[in-house]
């Protein structure tokens, strides 16, 4: 690598779509992000937007046919821009990868054995990982020259103890299916857990957090010393808080009594499970906007769907509690958490006795800046801190490729 390489391009590979950031980091600056969506359909569609030159979003509508078709069609809106893939300041692509299973706990060059242990985790994460894959093998060969670094979501939360990562069944059909907890968002939950110390002036290894990811899909985690000692989903990203369309926690004999009593296949279970419960199951929306609205007019499905949303929180924020023992701070993120204010107050009201209290007129603030809703007597900080995964992507390919 070229001492002037300091960029990095991360892709994130979706089943029918391609997200990309360049950042240049020399300084962490963004030169250009953009998405192409409805890959494979008649139509599809790229926005860019090249940041480094101040330029405007540029949208086209076309076909793309595959992976390989938008990265070359990004690579072209790049070069466009004097950003081409070709250049010599280009340092490595970093992957996005949702499932890592026990054995990758860092970022990790892509070899063909990587590649292939990838493949081997599929069953554990049928949705994710042939995309992640596809993008991967994708970018390779536009660019078989440079470093491919795979970042995984689960990398973050391999530091729980067996204690936390363990299922109570037979851990011989455990083992032989990979059953265990791994946690997503664990790029994000490491971001926030340690911009979270810096916003208290502390090194991470000196703080405890509690930090809520709160998004269309929303996961907890508990975080002492800037190492995560346990998470709300599990084996996959349905375990845990109530989201947009997953339902969270669930007794597993509610499974078998609808494949007993209401007839339904795996695949209508799994659907419903996953795409037709938590908020949108409760109350048929499942934007938070859209609800809180509902509930100003005094609509009380959607008052329910949010009193459960909040109540699953708490609970989950008392767990982190205890097992953190002292927390220093409860950190807020993700599109809920960054901008609900309602959500964000509920959450912790009838609290104080754990030190936890927000200031009504810090938390209506709307910014995109990490800060404080507290008031400076609480003993325990709640904090909003915008997340950031791209960064956090690029952060770690940077410096393993450069170290």
């Amino acid at each position: 690598m070229t001492a002037n390489a300091t960029r990095v391009l991360v892709l994130n590979s979706g089943s029918s779509s391609l997200k990309y950031q360049l950042l240049d980091m020399a300084d962490g600056a963004r030169l250009a992000v953009g998405l192409v969506e409805r890959i494979g359909e008649e139509t599809s569609r790229l926005a860019h937007t090249p940041l480094a030159t101040g330029g405007t979003k540029r949208e086209r509508e076309e076909a793309i046919a595959d992976h390989d078709a938008a990265l070359q069609a990004v690579a072209q809106e790049l070069g466009a821009d004097g950003l081409g893939l070709d250049s010599p300041e280009l340092a490595a692509i970093g992957h996005r990868v949702v499932h890592g299973g026990q054995k990758f706990t860092e970022p990790t060059v892509i070899t063909d054995e990587v590649l292939a242990e990838i493949e081997r985790l599929i069953p554990v994460a049928p949705l994710h990982n042939p995309a992640n894959i596809t993008g991967i093998r994708t970018a390779q060969a536009l660019r078989p020259d440079l470093p491919q670094v795979a970042v995984f979501d689960t990398a973050f939360h391999t530091t729980m103890p067996e204690s936390a990562a363990r299922y109570a069944i037979d851990v011989e059909t455990a083992d032989a299916h990979r059953i265990r907890r791994y946690g997503f968002h664990g790029t994000s939950h490491a971001f926030v857990s340690r911009e979270t110390a810096r916003l208290l002036d502390k090194d991470p290894s000196e703080v405890n957090v509690i930090v809520l990811h709160l998004g269309n899909g929303a996961s907890a985690s508990a975080v002492r010393g800037g190492r995560c000692v346990d998470t709300s989903m599990g084996l996959t990203p349905l375990e845990g808080l109530v989201m947009g369309t997953r339902s969270g926690d669930l007794d597993p004999a509610v499974i078998l009594h609808l494949s007993r009593n209401a007839g339904m296949s795996v695949d209508e279970i799994d659907s419903l499970l996953n795409k037709k419960s938590g908020l949108i199951g409760l109350c048929g929306d499942n934007d938070m906007r859209e609800i809180r609205r509902r509930i100003d007019e005094g609509d009380e499905q959607a008052a329910l769907a949010f009193d459960i949303y909040v109540h699953r929180l708490k609970k989950y924020i008392g767990a982190y509690y205890a097992v953190l023992g002292r927390v220093d701070a409860v950190a807020f993120t993700a599109g809920v958490g960054e901008n609900a204010a309602p959500v964000r107050e509920a959450a912790v009201a009838g609290l104080e006795e754990l030190g936890l209290v927000v200031d009504a007129g810090l938390n209506a603030i709307r910014s995109g800046e990490a800060r404080l809703i507290s008031p400076e007597y609480a003993r325990v900080a709640v904090a909003v801190v915008p997340t950031d995964e791209e960064l956090e992507i690029a952060t770690q390919t940077y410096a393993l490729v450069s170290s």
